[in-house]
């Protein structure tokens, strides 16, 4: 989970989502991060984080065609439940903690320290290195979890700058998210039906 694994790495999963999710609530309180959830702001963002979501769900599709990514996503270990995976601990211990976390607040503050421009590299390289401690219990390599981290930090900050909110962002990072949950649990599926015997 990324920065949530920072700060309470030892929490029980049931209760990891709801802690992870008020952290980030209390951090944009606490910094006064803009979120642009209401209009005008949020159709603005609405409108570029379905494009960029859009994108993402395509991308991640045809990369399933790629015989190393199918077995990369035959080799991921799914959390159980993954009902409650897919529709409470992405969405609200994942996408809403991180984003609330990094575009938001750390954003903000590194913006007004450091103006826009280093700010959002500020936040992206914090968002990257987040992941050190995921990649390690993967088994992923860390510098290139890192960077690639590091670079969609980039762009979810970019989307928050331009849009005014941070519902772009949160619909960027949810369709990575789901889309590469739900591509490699398809592909398990598929390989199950293939090996079982007739």
């Amino acid at each position: 989970m990324g920065w949530s694994g920072l700060v309470a790495p030892r929490l029980p999963t049931r209760w990891a989502t709801p802690v992870h999710a008020a952290l980030g609530a209390v951090l944009v309180r606490w910094t006064d991060a803009p979120l642009g959830l209401r209009p005008p702001a949020s159709r603005s963002g609405g409108r570029l984080g379905l494009s960029a979501a859009g994108a993402v769900a395509v991308a991640v599709a045809s990369a399933t065609v790629v015989p190393a990514v199918r077995v990369g996503m035959r080799k991921r270990s799914m959390p159980e439940p993954v009902a409650e995976w897919l529709l409470v601990r992405i969405p609200i211990g994942t996408v809403w903690s991180e984003e609330t976390a990094f575009r938001a607040a750390l954003g903000t503050v590194a913006a007004q320290s450091f103006g826009p421009r280093w700010g959002r590299i500020l936040q992206a390289v914090a968002f990257g290195l987040s992941h050190v401690a995921d990649a390690r219990g993967a088994g992923e390599t860390v510098v290139g979890t890192v960077a690639v981290t590091g670079v969609a930090g980039w762009v979810f900050g970019w989307l928050y700058d331009r849009s005014g909110s941070l519902v772009a962002p949160m619909l960027a990072h949810l369709a990575v998210n789901e889309a590469g949950a739900v591509a490699a649990l398809v592909v398990q599926r598929q390989g199950l039906m293939v090996d079982s015997p007739i």
